[in-house]
């Protein structure tokens, strides 16, 4: 999409802090971050939100989520624990319409904020 500033990340026309990167999935750490980590995780391919993918879209949401667990592990929230959240369109809260996982963690105690 043209104007979706996570499309540009992708394309790296906008600069973020990358921590992971192959042909399907981008992660990078939150320009204002809600945690002493948050990282955000989002496939190359445009998605809206989750409502919006299709049956030939299960095979890179299953790659999606699955990479969570490798770039949390790789952040060193493997043991200490981390959120996974991700808003799917206005009523949620969603900002930036492009398919997204945040990955909050790194706290020292337990987050004054539960789900």
């Amino acid at each position: 999409m043209n104007g979706c500033v996570f499309c540009k990340i992708v394309k790296k026309e906008i600069p973020a802090k990358e921590v992971y990167r192959d042909g399907e999935i981008v992660a990078f750490r939150d320009i204002n971050p809600k945690a002493p980590v948050h990282i955000l995780v989002i496939p190359v391919k445009h998605l809206e939100d989750l409502s919006k993918a299709g049956p030939k879209d299960r095979e890179l949401l299953g790659k999606l989520l699955y990479s969570v667990k490798e770039i949390a592990a790789g952040a060193g929230l493997e043991k200490s624990g981390y959120k996974l959240i991700s808003n799917n369109g206005i009523g949620s809260g969603q900002l930036v319409f492009h398919l997204h996982f945040h990955i909050l963690g790194g706290w020292q105690k337990k987050p004054e904020w539960q789900v």
